[in-house]
């Protein structure tokens, strides 16, 4: 192809980039470019992160590079990239860029919202600090690659970065082809180099517990076939008889979407027992997410693995997190914990969260995690993760079971974000409790899940019409209030996220309980509609 000497910025922009010109993806090459990155990443992270003034950019890649058939059964998996949307509040810094590319544009009056949120920087200015890219591709595949697949795209990613920027990535989880858009790009990930992400499976996790010396439930880890999955299942009932039901997982599950629940007949011979199980594990499984046959659910299992261990058991139990982050000189934080609430027909999918968790476990949860972080370090986890646990009351008090790690952004990262950056506060782990920049202490409820059929419709514009009529919109002045995400599935999908922040736990969810009404009665037939 001739271009023409009169067209000096296609020139540029066609060949600025140049796929051969890269190193096969998992080479030993490309290793040592990533490794040189993750090197450098050092460097920015000690010079550049704490000056609110440096020049940086930031490269939003929102992708969930999850297994796609798993995911695809998540309603409106999509807009799931929304969600990390939440980071255009970095622009608060007056000059930092940020680079946020995704599947399908992004709806200019979702980016108006929450540019309005900024304190202390007008949209004009953040505007021109923002870039926003899309491979206009709506199919089921991972963004990272789909962005992989668009040289063209990549090159306008690295042309995005303004000369003299520090810059790097940030994404929702690592895998290989994170690592490669990395060194296409030429900037480092923020996040655990993907040669660790066998510490982030359920097989995993297990294995750091152990050596952690936390308490996790009985189980047994690194399956591979339908056989194992028998024994497995069989030993958990025959060591502890009291056990009513177990739970399969794939090593890579996300949102509980991964599960499968087993529920144990009563039979009392341990012979007849095993010979049932052999016979009927297939028909008894119980996958998790809607639509997923268990053949499918099989399938996954012997592709990646997984694990088989007690569902916990409880009159009064909870289900909290400790969300933690590795700087690359290794400081380990305890950044926030969570009550995650769990619903679906199994008990196993991800609802909601709410923040902080509660303190008769909080400490405890805190200080085993500190334990798990420290091992992760050793190994070389980088970035923000996860750590889930069961926490049962007992008559002599609260027993806390880890259930997983997740090395990777989750559902209770960009709730917290937001927040965060809201109020410029911190949680203190040592208390329990969020404290603002004003010495107040908030809280939240959140949810990707408030979903219903009467929702669908709604457009990004009607949300922003309803909320500000009904006086929903978070206000910087008290720091109270709803912030929403993944408004862009509201139509399609009648779905939304929603963070409700309160002085208290009661009031944090009173705002979402009245979000709910207003909604409710916003999409009621004709005769009831409030009029906006």
């Amino acid at each position: 192809m001739e271009l023409s000497s009169q067209q000096p910025g296609l020139e540029k922009l066609l060949f600025r980039y140049n796929p051969a010109s890269l190193p096969v993806p998992g080479a030993e090459e490309e290793l040592q470019l990533f490794k040189q990155l993750q090197q450098d990443f050092s460097h920015q992270f000690k010079q550049h992160f704490p000056d609110h003034l440096a020049n940086k950019t930031i490269v939003v890649v929102p992708s969930l590079t999850l297994d796609q058939e798993v995911l695809s059964k998540i309603k409106g998996a999509l807009y799931y990239e929304e969600r990390l949307l939440c980071l255009l509040m970095l622009l608060r810094m007056p000059c930092t860029h940020v680079t946020f590319v995704s599947s399908m544009p992004i709806d200019p009056v979702i980016v108006d919202y929450y540019l309005h949120l900024l304190p202390g920087i007008t949209g004009y200015h953040a505007k021109e600090r923002l870039t926003l890219l899309s491979c206009y591709d709506a199919s089921p595949a991972s963004l990272t690659q789909k962005i992989l697949d668009r040289p063209r795209l990549i090159a306008r990613i690295k042309k995005s970065i303004p000369a003299g920027d520090v810059a790097h990535i940030a994404c929702f989880n690592t895998t290989p082809l994170e690592r490669t858009l990395a060194v296409a790009i030429g900037i480092p990930l923020f996040g655990c180099d993907p040669s660790l992400s066998y510490l982030g499976t359920k097989s995993g996790s297990r294995r750091i517990f152990l050596k952690a010396g936390i308490q996790m439930p009985p189980g047994a880890e690194n399956l591979k076939s339908y056989e194992d999955i028998v024994h497995a299942v069989a030993a958990l009932k025959d060591m502890y008889p009291q056990t009513k039901k177990a739970v399969i997982k794939l090593n890579d599950g996300f949102s509980g979407e991964g599960n499968g629940v087993l529920t144990y007949p009563g039979i009392a011979d341990k012979r007849d027992l095993f010979n049932w199980i052999h016979h009927n594990l297939y028909q008894a499984i119980k996958p998790v997410a809607q639509g997923l046959s268990v053949e499918k659910f099989l399938e996954k299992f012997y592709q990646m693995g997984g694990i088989v261990e007690a569902f916990i058991e409880g009159d009064i139990k909870a289900s909290p997190s400790v969300q933690c982050r590795i700087d690359p000189f290794g400081k380990v934080e305890m950044i926030s914990t969570h009550n995650q609430e769990l619903g679906g027909d199994s008990g196993q999918e991800f609802i909601g969260a709410y923040f902080p968790a509660d303190k008769s476990y909080s400490l405890a949860i805190c200080e085993a995690a500190q334990l798990v972080a420290e091992e992760l370090k050793h190994k070389g986890v980088l970035g923000r993760f996860s750590i889930d646990f069961i926490s049962v009351k007992e008559p002599g008090g609260w027993k806390n079971y880890a259930i997983e790690i997740n090395l990777r952004k989750g559902g209770t990262t960009h709730p917290f974000l937001i927040m965060e950056f809201l109020t410029n506060g911190h949680y203190d782990c040592t208390t329990g409790l969020f404290e603002t920049a004003n010495q107040q202490h908030r809280y939240y409820f959140a949810s990707d899940n408030l979903q219903k059929e009467s929702y669908k419709g709604l457009t990004p514009k009607d949300l922003i019409d309803i909320a500000m009529f009904h006086g929903l919109h978070f206000d910087g002045t008290s720091q109270k209030g709803v912030v929403f995400h993944m408004i862009g599935a509201l139509s399609q999908f009648g779905k939304i996220g929603i963070v409700c922040i309160g002085a208290s736990p009661e009031e944090a969810y009173g705002y979402y309980t009245k979000a709910v009404a207003v909604f409710d009665a916003e999409t009621a037939p004709a005769s009831g509609v409030m009029s906006v």
